[in-house]
């Protein structure tokens, strides 16, 4: 498995202040523009999507999925490569 948040993402989206299921509905759209084997980096301060609906639709289309919580900034960055 890669370590996603070292590759240069191929599309930054920053979510932040949508709720579920705009959180979700955007980064399905983000992924239909990227390539296989590229990266989508999304910035996301929704606790529930960035721990709980996001993840699980990656892993339910077999995505690598890769999320870091930012302390100081309350949001989450998450890495998510394409196959």
């Amino acid at each position: 498995m890669d370590d996603l948040k070292s590759l240069t993402p191929a599309q930054t989206i920053d979510i932040s202040g949508q709720v579920c299921p705009h959180t979700l509905v955007s980064t399905k759209k983000a992924l239909e523009k990227i390539e296989s084997g590229e990266v989508l980096k999304v910035i996301c301060n929704h606790q529930p999507a960035a721990e709980d609906t996001i993840p699980r639709y990656c892993e339910k289309l077999g995505l690598q999925i890769e999320a870091v919580k930012l302390e100081d900034k309350d949001c989450w960055e998450l890495f998510i490569k394409k196959s």
